[in-house]
C-alpha cells in the first residue's frame, strides 16, 4: 500500500499536494475489478455446471485466438511500458521539446515521422504517447506519433513488402496513406482537442527531485505495465468473441461490392485488433477484396481497434478514446480512398 501511494505522488504531483479522492477515484485501475468479476463468475459458472461445455470447438476456439492477440501483443506491451518508464525517469524533461520544432503545427509532421524509429506495434506507442505528454510534448504530436509508429516502423513495412511480393505500390500506399493520417489527426488535436478530455494524471511530468530514478522507472513501469494489461485483455477477449461469433460466410457477402468492401474492412479491421506486424498477411490472404479494401484494413487496423481503444482508455480516458478513435477511423479511411485510388 506505501508503494501504491508512492506512485500516485510521482504521478499526480509533489509529495506536498497529495491528490484528492477525486484524483483518487478517477485513476483506478477498474479493469482489476472487472478481471476478478469476471474470474469469479466464470468460477461460479463451473460449479454449476460443469466444465464438459469449456471442451466445445467454439470456446476452444474463442480461447486460443483471445490468448493468440495477447500473447502476440504482451512483448510489445512491455517494451512500450518500459520505454514509457525509463522516458518518464530518466529522460531530462526539456530533451523533448528542444528536439521538435516549437510550433505544434510543426511538430506534428516530425512526430509522425519519428514514429519510424519505433519498432513495436500500437500496444507499445500508447504508453509511449502518454510518457511523451508527461514530458511536456505537445498532445498533437503524441497523438501523431501514436498513430504513427505502429504502422510505419521498418518492421510493418518489411512484412507489408513480403506479405505482398511484386507490389511496392501497397508499401508505398500503407506508407502515405499512415503518414497522412497521423499527420492529419495531430492536426485536428491542435484545432479541435480540449486538455479536459484527457485523464488528468497524463497531463502531469513524471520525474521529481529528490526521487530515486530506479525506483521510479519501477513504480512506473509497474503501474503501466499492469494497468494496461487489464485493458489489454479486455480488448483481446472481444476481438476473440468476434472471431468466433462472426461465420465465414458474412465475409463472403461483400467481397463482390467495391463500396460495401472498404466499410466492411475497415471494420473488420477494428474487431479482429490483430497486431501491425502480422495484419499485412491477414490483407494478403483477403484475396476478394480489392486493393483499396485491403488497404483500409491495412491503415485503420494499426490505429483503431478493440485493445488499441481499450488500452487508450485506460491511458488517456474514455472521453479521448471516444472521440479520437471516431475521428482516426473517418480521416484513415479518406487517407486510404485517396492515395489508395490513385497508387493502387
Amino acid at each position: 500500500m506505501a508503494e501504491t501511494d508512492e506512485l500516485v505522488d510521482l504521478r499526480s504531483g509533489p509529495p506536498s499536494a497529495p491528490p484528492t479522492p477525486a484524483a483518487r477515484r478517477a485513476t483506478a485501475p477498474w479493469p482489476y475489478a472487472v478481471g476478478l468479476a469476471t474470474a469469479a463468475g466464470l468460477g461460479v459458472v463451473l460449479a454449476l455446471t460443469g466444465t464438459h461445455w469449456a471442451n466445445h470447438p467454439a470456446v476452444a476456439a474463442w480461447r486460443t485466438v483471445c490468448l493468440a492477440i495477447t500473447v502476440q501483443a504482451l512483448p510489445f506491451l512491455l517494451l512500450g511500458t518500459a520505454l514509457s518508464g525509463a522516458i518518464n525517469a530518466f529522460v531530462p524533461a526539456d530533451l523533448f521539446t528542444r528536439v521538435l520544432p516549437r510550433r505544434p503545427a510543426l511538430a506534428v509532421p516530425v512526430a509522425s515521422v519519428a514514429g519510424a524509429v519505433l519498432p513495436g506495434c500500437e500496444c507499445a506507442s500508447v504508453p509511449v504517447a502518454g510518457s511523451l505528454i508527461r514530458r511536456g510534448v505537445t498532445p498533437a504530436a503524441a497523438f501523431a506519433f501514436l498513430l504513427s509508429a505502429p504502422a510505419i516502423n521498418p518492421i510493418v513495412l518489411t512484412a507489408t513488402a513480403v506479405a505482398f511480393p511484386g507490389n511496392p505500390a501497397m508499401v508505398l500506399a500503407r506508407l502515405l496513406a499512415s503518414l497522412a493520417t497521423a499527420a492529419v489527426m495531430g492536426w485536428l488535436w491542435l484545432w479541435l482537442g480540449r486538455e479536459d478530455w484527457l485523464r488528468p494524471a497524463v497531463r502531469h511530468t513524471g520525474h521529481h527531485p529528490g526521487h530515486s530514478r530506479w525506483r521510479e522507472f519501477r513504480l512506473g513501469f509497474q503501474h503501466d505495465f499492469l494497468h494496461a494489461g487489464g485493458y489489454l485483455v479486455l480488448g483481446a477477449m472481444a476481438a476473440a468473441t468476434f472471431n468466433v461469433a462472426v461465420p465465414r460466410s458474412v465475409l463472403d457477402a461483400f467481397t463482390g461490392s467495391p463500396w460495401l468492401s472498404v466499410p466492411f474492412l475497415t471494420l473488420l479491421a477494428v474487431l479482429l485488433a490483430v497486431c501491425s506486424e502480422a495484419d499485412a498477411f491477414v490483407a494478403a490472404s483477403l484475396t476478394g477484396f480489392s486493393p483499396v479494401a485491403r488497404l483500409a484494413f491495412l491503415v485503420v487496423g494499426p490505429m483503431v481497434d478493440l485493445k488499441l481503444i481499450a488500452l487508450q482508455t485506460g491511458t488517456f480516458g474514455r472521453a479521448f478514446a471516444l472521440r479520437f478513435s471516431t475521428a482516426t477511423t473517418l480521416v484513415a479511411v479518406a487517407a486510404t480512398v485517396l492515395i489508395g485510388g490513385a497508387l493502387l
